[in-house]
């Protein structure tokens, strides 16, 4: 008799737009929109509770230290956020809303952020799991590294999104099989843009990131550029606003610390626009010429000399055309769908021993 499995996937309450809930709520739609009758998925969000941060805020105010040795969430810090569904972008999740699972049909999928967790949550209580690392350089969220390193071990799958993560996994953690490390693809929806919308004088960037660089940036820059270019600051607003500005502007600063795969600078190549900045490393893998142009991370002045340039020169149109058409292909939805039934076909496999 087949064992139906409910795939679980472990998220924060974002407050602000975050790539990292987008790909999780995306792997979880997809699971239930391809209607495989052994397969359903939800999506568990854990917040602090209000007690632990009561207790971290008068600590901190008193200046007390913790007892713990350990920094980053720990389990008796937890709850589970009931209402929260992200609402900055469009979503039709299904949502867990307690921490009771059953170790013959759920299957957990811990962000990198929360690995640590599995301990408590799946060694203890022999749930199976796996870990969807989104950043590599996110993979240490405490300083407990005997239970990283179990935790990784007893992983039944690492999911990756860039080989960056998966050169990052693989430094972190030596042991893990490179059959273990599931490469995954992301998508991007061009249907999302307008693409046909005439373009502005306008250049996009988000601060969130680095705020200091942001800052230094625009000051170095408010000098050198035509008046007949506007800068428009994209922060805390819903995913078809951003959407929109990406369709209208020319240029886009990627002003990012590392991180596994930006999607910003994805979105808003497919929109139409030069980007210029720093790749996080994992964009290294997508950073091609002439759409996109690297900035060495911190020199402000080249990344100034750039933005300067590139108002001034004209777009080589077709072979900008041709790039965009490479990027929709490689980060498509189809291609991400095969990626999350190879994650589901290797979790059947699973059952079966």
């Amino acid at each position: 008799m087949k064992t139906h499995t409910n795939i679980i996937y472990i998220a924060t309450a974002e407050k602000e737009a975050a790539g990292g809930v987008k790909i999780i709520y995306e792997h979880s739609q997809t699971i239930n929109q391809l209607n495989i009758k052994d397969f359903s998925s939800q999506i568990l969000h854990l917040k602090k509770k209000k007690s632990s941060k009561w207790k971290n805020s008068i600590n901190k105010f008193l200046k007390i230290q913790s007892n713990s040795k350990y920094f980053g969430w720990q389990p008796e810090d937890l709850t589970v956020d009931t209402n929260y569904k992200a609402n900055w972008f469009k979503n039709k999740i299904k949502v867990k809303k307690n921490l009771s699972f059953n170790k013959k049909n759920d299957f957990l999928v811990f962000p990198e952020i929360f690995a640590h967790l599995a301990k408590t949550i799946c060694i203890k209580n022999k749930i199976p799991y796996g870990i969807f690392a989104l950043n590599g350089y996110s993979l240490n969220p405490t300083n407990d590294y005997k239970n990283l390193e179990e935790v990784y071990k007893k992983a039944k799958f690492i999911i990756s999104i860039s080989d960056n993560i998966t050169k990052c996994l693989k430094i972190s953690f030596p042991g893990i099989k490179n059959n273990k490390i599931i490469k995954v693809n992301i998508s991007i929806d061009k249907n999302k843009f307008n693409l046909k919308i005439k373009k502005k004088k306008l250049i996009t960037y988000m601060p969130r990131k680095i705020p200091d660089h942001s800052e230094t940036i625009m000051f170095f820059l408010r000098k050198h550029i035509s008046k007949k270019w506007k800068i428009q600051k994209i922060h805390g607003l819903k995913e078809k606003e951003v959407f929109k500005y990406f369709s209208q502007s020319k240029i886009f600063l990627s002003i990012t610390k590392s991180e596994g795969l930006g999607m910003p600078p994805l979105e808003a190549a497919i929109a139409g626009n030069k980007v210029i900045g720093y790749t996080g490393e994992g964009g290294k893998e997508y950073w091609k010429k002439p759409i996109f142009v690297e900035i060495p991370h911190g020199n402000v002045i080249k990344f100034v000399e750039e933005i300067v340039k590139s108002t001034k020169e004209k777009l080589p149109k077709n072979i900008y055309i041709n790039q965009r058409k490479k990027i929709i292909s490689k980060y498509s939805k189809e291609k991400e769908k095969l990626s999350i039934i190879k994650i589901l076909n290797f979790i059947k496999k699973i059952k079966k021993r």
